[in-house]
């Protein structure tokens, strides 16, 4: 009863929150003060927590356990505004009071997935994950609504995901201006909503690919900086899989190497080449965030199988990447997202089942070794 009286009484204070009067402020040009420096590097693991609470809390108990204190989430935009205007918090809020309740603040929510009312002409079933809505006014409303909803409670939002991929930008070829645009302004939004939270450009898909499918990741990023990028962000966003790799494998030596790729991105490291470019920007004070990184094990789905490694290996190399950073990355790196705590109903056809460290399975809690020594890892 006590647990349910919290809760209660904290759902009725944020709600009591979000329905404040918003101020009239304009949309911030730049940061008022640099962002604050985060712990270098920041131990997490991205989780599903969204449907099943008994199984949110017991893998937020074994992220805990793990000695890991940053929690990654995607909030689904479709899943919350169902209607203009209209919004079902129910299991927005489970997420925030779980995680707050053992993390305190370190929650990463992804922001993307836009709702089917707001969605640009293509097809459901293309393949096609997302894009950006119709119109981007609504997403930025949203994204002050959210921040201005858990003022206090969550650490930071990462703007989108993979926008350098047409599957994730409604099938259109990518475009760094219009991300730009979309940056911008959910930036100055969350900004208005909560000026405390911290703003991370989205992980970028390392990829060589070109138009119309994708644009390079090294591209994309140079792109947005010309297009005016700096001021919109906190921490740059990055995704970095390991591939067939080991985690200190320069990116020259996976560009020139068959086996590994044949391509720099084919490198844990390749988050090097990613620095430079900020650097080259004189964007060297902000501290960059690893949004997605792992090794798989997938022998079954040919576009990752070839780069597949075995348990004990995928456990051997998510330790030594955490080591490489910590000791050649400081105190650029910030909060480094480990994949990760699985979704409850992945199975053996879904890619994503072989990164994870742990089993699909609920009561039954079956770690994977990289599970086991992740745990034992010093941090």
């Amino acid at each position: 009863m006590r647990a349910t009286r919290l809760i209660l009484s904290w759902l009725v204070a944020i709600s009591a929150s979000a329905c404040a009067t918003p101020p009239k402020e304009a949309p911030p040009s730049s940061p008022a003060s640099p962002p604050r420096r985060l712990e270098s590097p920041g131990y997490g693991f991205e989780a599903y927590l969204w449907w099943k609470p008994e199984i949110a809390t017991r893998d937020l108990g074994l992220i805990r356990e793990a000695g890991f204190t940053w929690v990654k989430q995607t909030f689904a935009w479709r899943d919350i505004e169902i209607e203009p205007g209209k919004y079902d918090w129910s299991r927005a809020d489970q997420v925030v009071f779980l995680v707050t309740e053992v993390f305190t603040r370190n929650l990463i929510i992804r922001l993307d997935r836009e709702p089917y009312w707001d969605r640009r002409d293509y097809p459901l079933d293309a393949g096609i994950a997302a894009g950006p809505p119709r119109n981007l006014a609504h997403f930025f409303h949203f994204c002050e609504v959210i921040a201005r909803r858990y003022r206090g409670k969550v650490a930071a939002y990462q703007v989108w995901n993979e926008p350098n991929l047409a599957r994730e930008w409604a099938g259109q070829p990518p475009n760094p201006a219009e991300y730009v645009a979309m940056l911008r302004g959910c930036y100055a939004a969350i900004k208005r909503g909560d000026p405390d939270a911290l703003v991370i450009s989205a992980g970028l898909a390392p990829t060589g690919d070109g138009p119309p499918l994708a644009m390079p990741h090294e591209a994309f990023l140079v792109a947005m900086y010309e297009a005016g990028a700096t001021p919109y962000f906190d921490l740059l966003g990055v995704h970095a899989p390991g591939f067939r790799a080991a985690p200190e494998v320069p990116p020259g030596m996976a560009a020139s190497i068959p086996e590994l790729g044949g391509q720099r991105f084919f490198a844990f490291r390749h988050v090097e080449d990613l620095r430079a470019i900020m650097e080259r920007f004189g964007d060297g004070h902000k501290q960059v965030a690893v949004l997605e990184f792992g090794w798989t094990t997938d022998p079954i789905n040919t576009d990752y199988a070839w780069f597949a490694v075995d348990e004990q290996l995928k456990a051997d190399y998510m330790v030594r990447a955490f080591r490489w950073a910590k000791q050649n990355w400081r105190p650029w790196i910030g909060p480094m997202i480990a994949l990760g705590m699985p979704q409850f109903d992945w199975t053996p056809d879904n890619e994503q089942y072989w990164w994870s460290v742990i089993d699909p399975v609920y009561p039954e809690t079956r770690a994977r070794p990289a599970y086991e020594a992740l745990k034992a890892m010093e941090k």
